[in-house]
């Protein structure tokens, strides 16, 4: 009897075992069409080949008469596309051996997932000039929460993975890591998270969020989430501090000899301000390091800033951060007042400011550079790179890529070195001639360089461009997210506040087969 037992005991372990290798799970819906699949190996087994049939199939007859892909394959993990979202499918492993020898694996069944994110007659991606250089490549958007391949079909979105989730939920910084996972901002919750999941949409890491720097019941993160090179991560958060600020008041007075008619003192008031915070977690979400901008700025020049007969900037809107790990220093930007400010990482010091230095006397000129910029980043050889929104001067000239040099330049000046004006007439002819004719002023956008140097950028509003340019000013891909209006039918621009690529293969084959929490 024991014996018996233990057999079976023996026999339930070892199809458990191999049932733990096999994904997709038998009866499961995956939120994908690029499928990393799983078997278990079988000994002298030279190759395998995989079979997929369009369909849920039992019997040999009709799954071999609905094989719609077979991928030959030397391990027992490989990576294949089916072709449809909301679709049932069936698959099994044919092995071979070192004599010819096939052997018909188990069937087995999983059905791909729906969301109207992904649903092409409501979102697409209409890509107007294709790649072979980047063909291999993703991309991911915000605003659909979905990842797409270079000819813009969509195969893989982010499923509703916390309660109160819904397919309208906004996320911002949807990305790739390094370690094949995928990070995000959710955005519009009453307590923003920041997340780290697997491409099934398992949550691997979630931030404690107990408001510890900021000293009130939560973190309040926003804009920008990081998973560092050292295994830890980076996010931005917000500390409102009640703060004194100056605020220029117009007397009326009259002019005394010598003085100018218009006369002006400058009195303080009390506001609570958000001054950024930057926090860095270990894989067990403890804090390990911190900053806040509040003790720069409550001594800066900020305050100076709009003064003009009503109250000071108090918003300075900190929307993005470059960890350069290797050369120990932090880059973040403040949008609202034009400004880069370089940090010494770990001391926190501020070690550098590039943007205009504001003075009670004298009206903001900007700094010549760039102005409402997102996204800046250290390039590949060492020179700061940003999306220059450039809506601080008359005329909205278009939003540009700038690369900027930091060497020998002072806190006020970056030497521009190289420019490149993004293609806002270019697309939109066919529904949208309006945004053709004039330049328009954005908001949104980022960029990142390529291994080879070229970068991909992310314009986004009104137009919502994505486009990869090269050194030479070349446009090498293009493509428009776009809507359908369900009043004229029309498509229309579907800008993304943020979009961002992967291009390592090595990377995106660990986030497919990477099953695993």
């Amino acid at each position: 009897m024991l014996k018996t037992l233990a057999a079976l005991f023996l026999l339930l372990a070892a199809n458990q075992q191999l049932w733990s290798q096999v994904f997709p799970r038998e009866g499961s819906t995956v939120n994908y069409r690029r499928v990393g699949f799983s078997f278990p190996a079988q000994p002298k087994t030279v190759k395998y080949e995989l079979e997929i049939a369009n369909g849920k199939f039992e019997s040999e007859n009709e799954f071999g008469n609905k094989i719609i892909n077979t991928t030959a394959a030397k391990t027992n993990k490989l990576i294949a596309e089916v072709p449809s979202f909301a679709s049932e499918y069936t698959w099994r492993v044919v092995y071979t051996d070192a004599a010819s020898k096939r052997t018909n694996g188990k069937m087995y069944h999983f059905r791909t997932g729906y969301s109207p994110n992904i649903d092409t007659n409501i979102n697409h991606v209409r890509v107007l000039m294709h790649t072979e250089k980047y063909s291999d490549a993703c991309i991911f958007l915000d605003g659909t929460r979905a990842m797409y391949d270079m000819d813009g079909h969509p195969v893989w979105y982010l499923p509703n993975i916390v309660n109160g989730m819904t397919d309208n939920t906004q996320i911002r910084d949807l990305k790739l890591t390094p370690e094949g996972t995928i990070t995000f901002l959710l955005w519009d919750a009453k307590t923003p998270e920041v997340y780290e999941i697997n491409y099934n949409g398992d949550v691997l890491w979630k931030a404690p969020n107990k408001g510890i720097v900021s000293g009130d019941s939560s973190e309040h993160f926003h804009h920008e989430f990081t998973r560092l090179g050292n295994g830890h991560y980076m996010t931005l958060g917000t500390e409102d501090l009640l703060t004194k600020a100056p605020v220029e008041l117009n007397l009326n007075l009259p002019a005394r000899p010598g003085e100018k008619a218009r006369q002006t003192v400058l009195d303080t008031v009390y506001r609570t301000m958000p001054f950024g915070t930057l926090i860095e977690y270990d894989k067990h979400g403890k804090i390990v390091w911190s900053w806040k901008s509040s003790a720069y700025f409550k001594t800066s020049d900020i305050f100076y800033f709009g003064l003009a007969n009503h109250l000071p900037e108090i918003d300075v809107h900190d929307n993005s951060f470059y960890f350069d790990e290797k050369a120990g220093v932090i880059y973040v930007s403040f949008k609202n007042i034009s400004r880069i400010i370089k940090i010494k990482y770990p001391e926190g010091t501020v070690i550098k400011t590039y943007g205009e230095v504001f003075k009670p006397d004298a009206p903001e000129k900007g700094n010549g550079v760039f102005c409402d910029q997102h996204s800046c980043r250290i390039s590949q050889k060492g020179y700061l790179y940003l999306y220059n929104n450039n809506i601080c001067y008359p005329g909205n000239p278009p939003s540009e890529i700038v690369v900027l040099d930091e060497a020998a330049s002072s806190s006020e000046e970056l030497k521009k070195i190289w420019s490149y004006q993004c293609p806002v007439s270019i697309g939109h002819e066919r529904a949208h001639p309006d945004l053709v004719a004039r330049p328009e002023t954005t908001t949104g956008g980022n960029v990142l360089e390529l291994p080879d140097g070229s970068i991909f950028a992310s314009e986004c509003n009104p137009y919502g461009n994505l486009f990869i340019v090269n050194m030479d000013k070349e446009l090498l891909w293009h493509a428009l997210p776009e809507k359908k209006n369900p009043e004229n039918r029309s498509w229309d621009p579907f800008p993304q506040y943020r979009a961002s690529i992967a291009v390592d293969p090595i990377q995106i084959e660990k986030l497919v087969l990477g099953h695993e929490k």
